[in-house]
């Protein structure tokens, strides 16, 4: 069974990578462009379209307002795009917007910019899967019958892609994100030639329809607060902006600017064909309704409502239907593959996080095709699980998706002027502060556009959704914490003091050693005490820095048991230590060899989640070789005190003999300091 998903794993996956080939999946330009920036520029397919639902409740002549909130929504698209030009100069480890934020603003800030960036990554793939379902839905009914199957389907699709690692993705998915450049930039320019040009009537499907606005005209105050929710819904073509900063590692050298080219590459095009959609939509006179059924009483029976790209791409090639197929199989293809934005995003900071001890060790691990391949499942099962409950409802997921991009966008401007502001007051060169003064002003208007549009958000789409989201950063804020609380109180119970010496020696064998702590140290000292003909210490070099460390520690601390390295070029551990044990077998078939494995003892199932399962996968494979021993020697830790004070020992025997199980241990009073 092993061998057959191991088989299975090699197909899906591909063969695993050496840790030495992970420069060769940095990315170029040209490729770092699809894979980081698909989902801003995608955003034009529905951000537009976002706008004239919006708009539509009051009827077809608050139209006249889009051309105007698409401006608003383009001068803060911009205004972020310089500012995070900045940043991934500033900050190019590519802890983006989590790192600036918790640098310059502590650890709340910190951690409630990842929060917001962990919600905002899932809904990305959830938004971006669901557009994507209804623009297929336009060409095939069956799909848009079974929006959420497709949708799902599409989730594990993407999600396998990227397993295969993120210069292959990337390369994959780069075709069809430059042909969605391609089939936008001429639908917009030859619907523009037609209509300015060559005098054509270009109409749209639903421009002759008639648009009832629901309910009585709004006018006044409902009407400003509904053009504010049209503008926070057009802001959805901001998403997938800060991807670029967090992922600069993944860039050629030179990384900053390279990943500052980038930005400003997706800023031109997708401001470009943003307005451009907004402005052919005005002049073709399409109209898109919030409740067709209702909104669109001139209607044929039957009617289904298009997409904004569909209709526009339907009048302006109704001559020529193989440019209407190309443009919406594109933008369906677009879309989908805008989620690979998140899937680029999502790991790479739950890797960052891990390292600080926010999440679960194993996001930090890479897989072996170099991507961080538990980060990219957990996307997926949480972005499953959100087109499933929303029932791929792109309307109502986007109610939820800008409160998370707009708080990380927010704090990270923030986070920039006190970057700013604390260089400045060391810095004496007059050019370089002139320049620091105007990246300042850059920063400051951000925020201020920024922290606007959260606002804005918050007031206009709480009640619509926008409080799960709030409800979802919170549950991750307190999730992070709890991690690292406990973390933290492991790493204490676990220091190695002056007074945790290794006993004398009596007695032997392999001590496995991944970290010098007090479980090793207890694992060293028993195997001593066993008395062994050799005793040597094996740690398995997947990390370099670690294990450089590791080596310095043991030598500082004069233990008396040499230490060896196994190499892991593909970051296995199981392996290398088999193999290791095998060679001491075939050279010595008559001795006997016992592996010392150092083991935590947790008291809660929930801290199983949290450690690392190295020492139970070994010795599940150390125990089928012949003449092997497997010897573990425990640490307790304080959570497991509970185990034994809930469950008191009883003597052997003790039931058969009619004797009662003793009484719970009880608590000792506590001490009163005097």
């Amino acid at each position: 069974m092993s061998t057959l998903a191991t088989a299975v794993k090699r197909i899906l996956v591909g063969r695993p990578q050496r840790s030495d080939r992970l420069s060769h999946q940095l990315l170029p330009k040209r490729i770092a462009l699809p894979v980081f920036a698909s989902d801003a520029m995608s955003s034009v397919a529905y951000a537009p379209e976002e706008i004239f639902l919006t708009l539509s409740i009051a009827g077809v002549a608050s139209y006249a307002f889009s051309p105007w909130i698409g401006l608003a929504v383009v001068v803060v698209l911009l205004t972020v795009v310089t500012s995070y030009r900045q940043n991934v100069r500033a900050y190019p480890s590519g802890g983006g917007d989590y790192e600036v934020a918790t640098v310059n603003l502590g650890k709340k800030a910190g951690l409630t910019v990842a929060s917001a960036l962990l919600v905002d990554y899932t809904l990305t793939v959830a938004v971006s899967i669901s557009a994507a379902a209804a623009n297929v839905g336009a060409l095939v009914p069956y799909v848009a019958e079974h929006k959420v199957q497709f949708a799902v389907a599409a989730i594990v699709v993407l999600t396998a892609v990227n397993l295969r690692g993120v210069r292959e993705s990337g390369v994959a998915f780069a075709i069809p994100t430059y042909a969605f450049m391609l089939g936008i930039g001429t639908l917009i320019v030859w619907g523009l030639t037609r209509i300015l040009l060559l005098g054509d009537d270009v109409r749209a499907p639903s421009a002759d329809l008639e648009l009832v606005a629901e309910g009585d005209a709004l006018t006044g105050l409902a009407l400003a607060l509904l053009v504010l929710r049209s503008f926070t819904q057009g802001c959805a073509a901001l998403t997938g902006v800060e991807a670029i900063s967090n992922g600069v590692p993944a860039f050629r050298k030179p990384k900053s600017r390279n990943a500052a080219t980038t930005l400003l590459l997706l800023g031109g095009i997708s401001v470009t064909m943003f307005m451009g959609l907004i402005w052919l939509a005005q002049l073709t006179g399409a109209r898109i309704a919030e409740d067709p059924e209702l909104q669109f009483p001139s209607a044929p029976e039957g009617y289904v409502q298009q997409t904004l790209v569909a209709q526009l791409a339907d009048a302006v090639f109704a001559d020529f239907r193989p440019g209407f197929f190309f443009v919406v199989v594109v933008t369906a293809l677009i879309l989908v593959l805008a989620a690979n934005t998140a899937y680029n995003g999502f790991p790479v900071l739950g890797s960052i996080l891990s390292q600080d001890r926010y999440l679960p060790r194993q996001l930090h691990t890479r897989g072996d095709r170099l991507a961080f391949s538990n980060g990219i499942v957990v996307l997926a099962g949480v972005a499953i699980l959100l087109v499933v409950g929303f029932q791929a409802e792109v309307t109502r997921l986007i109610a939820l998706y800008t409160v998370g991009v707009f708080t990380s966008f927010t704090l990270s401007q923030f986070g920039m002027l006190r970057h700013w502001n604390r260089h400045l007051a060391t810095e004496t060169d007059p050019a370089e502060r002139a320049r620091m003064r105007r990246a300042r002003v850059v920063n400051g208007f951000g925020a201020g556009m920024t922290g606007l549009v959260l606002v804005i958000v918050l007031i206009t789409k709480f009640t619509r959704g926008a409080w799960i989201a709030i409800a979802a950063m919170a549950v991750f804020y307190g999730l992070m914490l709890a991690i690292q609380k406990h973390y933290d109180r492991v790493s204490a119970e676990l220091v190695a003091g002056d007074g945790d010496g290794v006993l004398p020696s009596r007695n032997h064998a392999i001590v496995l050693v991944s970290t010098l702590h007090k479980p090793t140290l207890r694992a060293v000292a028993y195997a001593r005490a066993t008395r062994p003909d050799v005793l040597e210490a094996v740690t398995v070099n997947v990390d370099e820095a670690d294990t450089k460390r590791l080596m310095r520690d043991w030598d500082k601390r004069k233990i008396p048991v040499a230490l060896k390295v196994v190499e892991s070029p593909y970051r296995e551990i199981t392996k290398p230590v088999l193999d290791y044990v095998k060679r001491i077998r075939s050279d010595n078939p008559r001795d006997v060899v016992t592996v010392f494995i150092p083991e935590y003892v947790v008291g809660h199932w929930w801290e199983q989640v949290l450690h690392n399962q190295s020492a139970l996968r070994l010795k599940g494979r150390l125990l089928f070789q012949p003449g092997v021993m497997v010897t573990s020697v425990p640490w307790q830790l304080v959570s497991s005190e509970r185990v034994v004070t809930r469950r008191p020992e009883t003597p052997p025997g003790s039931a058969r003999r009619g004797y009662e199980t003793p009484p719970r241990a009880e608590t000792p009073p506590a001490k009163v300091r005097r």
